[in-house]
This record gives structure tokens, sequence and C-alpha cells, in this order.
């Protein structure tokens, strides 16, 4: 006989086979789904919306980050349906790793679809940790930032071909169509062969001919800054930085868009982990995160395990402050050396917004297990402001 568990433990299970979209018991306000997985890491997922209101989902799956069948994946959620398509790659290389994708919209209707290419180390996660070797397993420091283009909003792909051919060219936002028409693409290089990606930095690249030709411009002071987000605001651009340090999320601003100041922190918290900023219907400034930090020197790359909680905040002035968050997903709650480890991963979170006042977060879940969809509105942020985190982020040293 099935118990009442054992059904809910299956009623779960198909929910992540099928993709379907559900309401949490414990909050009506949002939808989640759990995105079939594609491999046995799922990762870094960015979404877009298109013109007939389908929603894009594009990660990368395979064994393990760096290996040679990492491919990118791709899901569709139609407008108004129950479920998300079934997922499928959508590129084909089994000799490079390719990573970190995202989705650009041209004006013109063109849908691009950009991610990173690597040499791998030709052979297994398992094989290289079992070894005597140096360095780090992924090599990002050989890698280009390709592309490929749709015209029938991702159903069809047209050839791969190189972005940007820079080894160590590392992206993961898409590009932006600004208000006075030119396009800006920001992105990071990572050219450290074996050490703790301490001197990553980031750059802004600048088209005025619709991607024809870009010029690029560089973030001054940007070391240990990288995957920057970038939005328009009042007086310009802010561009939002993961950390390698792990402190806090930094902002660099230009009036511009050519000239950039020097990323400083934010009160927001960050464990060297990505994040992205998206900018909403009523004009505020949305930014998905992992609200932790573990280091107070800015100049020191740390690494971190713990990628939870997943948190949403508003600013309605333009990034300088942020007085409403929510979690996400506020993870397990273990403590304890011995415990630690069964916290889920909450990471990597890609947040879009939609015409129907919906807030769309994808981010990968439990270890990479797959790839978690949320759905939840502006409204349902501000309607519970945490005030504990508001008392927390408004000290200079949230650690």
């Amino acid at each position: 006989m099935t118990t009442f568990t054992q059904t809910k433990v299956l009623d779960f299970q198909a929910q992540v086979r099928h993709g379907e979209l559900f309401l949490p018991p414990d909050d009506k306000g949002r939808t989640d789904a759990y995105i079939p997985s594609l491999g046995d890491e799922d990762h870094a997922p960015n979404l877009t919306v298109l013109p007939s209101g389908d929603l894009l989902c594009v990660w990368f799956a395979g064994s393990a980050e760096g290996a040679g069948d990492v491919r990118i994946g791709l899901a569709r959620l139609p407008a108004g349906a129950g479920a998300w398509e079934e997922p499928r790659f959508v590129t084909t290389s089994l000799d490079r790793s390719e990573q970190n994708p995202s989705l650009f919209l041209t004006p013109a209707g063109e849908l691009w679809l950009l991610y990173t290419s690597q040499q791998t180390r030709g052979m297994s996660r398992a094989e290289w940790d079992a070894g005597d070797f140096e360095g780090l397993y992924p090599m990002q420091w050989t890698s280009q930032i390709r592309r490929r283009i749709s015209l029938d909003e991702g159903r069809t792909w047209g050839d791969e071909e190189i972005f940007v051919e820079q080894p160590g060219s590392f992206c993961r936002h898409p590009p932006k169509v600004l208000t006075d028409g030119r396009w800006l693409f920001a992105m990071y290089y990572s050219l450290e062969a074996g050490g703790r990606h301490g001197n990553d930095h980031s750059v802004v690249r600048l088209s005025e001919d619709q991607g024809a030709t870009w010029i690029e411009h560089p973030v001054p002071n940007s070391k240990g800054r990288v995957h920057p987000s970038i939005v328009e605001t009042g007086d310009g651009f802010a561009a939002f930085f993961r950390s390698r340090a792990a402190d806090r999320i930094y902002v660099s601003r230009s009036a511009d868009g050519v000239a950039w100041s020097e990323p400083e922190r934010t009160v927001l918290p960050n464990n060297n982990a990505s994040i992205q900023a998206a900018t909403l219907p009523s004009g505020a400034i949305a930014i998905v995160f992992n609200h932790f930090s573990v280091n107070d020197d800015p100049d020191t790359p740390v690494w971190p395990k713990r990628r939870y909680p997943l948190t949403l905040a508003l600013s309605d002035d333009g990034g300088r402050t942020w007085p409403y968050m929510r979690h996400v997903d506020p993870g397990d709650g273990f403590f304890g050396s011995e415990n630690e480890p069964l916290n889920r991963v909450c990471a990597y979170p890609s947040v879009v917004a939609g015409d129907d006042d919906a807030v769309h977060i994808a981010y990968s879940y439990r270890g990479r297990q797959c790839i978690k969809y949320v759905r939840v509105t502006e409204a349902w942020v501000r309607s519970e402001v945490d005030w504990v985190y508001r008392e927390h982020i408004s000290h200079a040293h949230p650690f």
C-alpha cells in the first residue's frame, strides 16, 4: 500500500520530471516549477521573455563543469501553459566545455544565444581529482564567447560563430539595447591558468551599428569584480558585480556607457557567486543574489561553499538603497559543520520582468540537480519586508 508520504514524494518526482507549474502550499503568492535535468550538473540558467509571450530558459548541463560533454540546454514555457516543454541541447560540441549561456532578442527579431566555449583537460573530473595535477579543472583562460542565431524564437538555430575571440573571454548576461539605440555588452576576462580567479576583470563593449562592430571600454580597477549586470538609471547606467572576495556586491556607474567609475561596495552581501539585476515596469531595480558573505578583505579571493539563501531585493533610487527584500529560497537551515553539507545549493540566479507584472526567476537547485523556476510579482516582494535583514544591511560590514 502506498502511504501518504510516498504519494507526496511521487508527486514531487512527477513535477520534476514533467516541469509542471504548481503553487507551493506555504506561499500562494508564487508559482514554482522544476525544469527537468539534462545531465549530472545543471547550472547557470538565463531567462528571456519572447514577443509571443513564451519564456525561454538556457543553462549548461553535463557531467561536470569543464568537461567536454558540457553543452547548452534550452527549455520553453509556452505562454499560458502549465508546464515547461521537454528540454533539449542546442549546442553540439563534445570536445569543448560550453557554459554561461544568455539569450538576447535584437530589435530586428533575431534571437542570439551567447555562451562560453573552452578547451578541456581531456579527462573526466573524477580522473583529474584522483591524479596529482596542479590548478583548476576548468580551463577558463582558454575560453571564447560563441554565438548561434535563431529566426524563429529558438526553435531552430544557425551555425556556431565566434563572437569574442580573445582567450579568457567570459560572459554571464546578454547585451542590452539602450534607449538611444546603442547596444551594450558587459563581459569579463578570466586569464588565470592555475589560481583562484582573483585577477579576473570586467569590460563593457559598445556597438553603434546593431552589433556589427564593437568598441571595448575597461571598467577601471575591476580586478576581482565579474559577471557585470547593467541596468539603465535616471542618470545613466549602473553595473552590478559578483565579487571574487566574497564580501559584497559591487556597483560601477556611468553617464554615457563609455566611462565607468571604479566599482564600489554596496550594502548587499555576496558569496563569490553570480547575481543579476533587471529593471521592472514600475522603474524599480530588482536584483537576485545569495544573501551571504564571509570576508572583509576586497583583495583576497575567497570561495565559500555556502550558496543560500537566495534573495530578491528592490531599489527605487537607482540601486543606491535596497529597502525591500524577500527570500526566494531560504535554504534548509541546518547548522554545524557536520550538517552544513545537507543544505541545498541555490545559485546563479537569473531574473527578468514579464509584461503581466510577473517577475521570472531561475536558478540551479540542490547542488545543480536541476534548474528551478519561480514566478512572483513586485508586490510579493514589497508585501513582506524582512525588518531583520533591513536592519542587518544598514551597517557597513554585514559579515
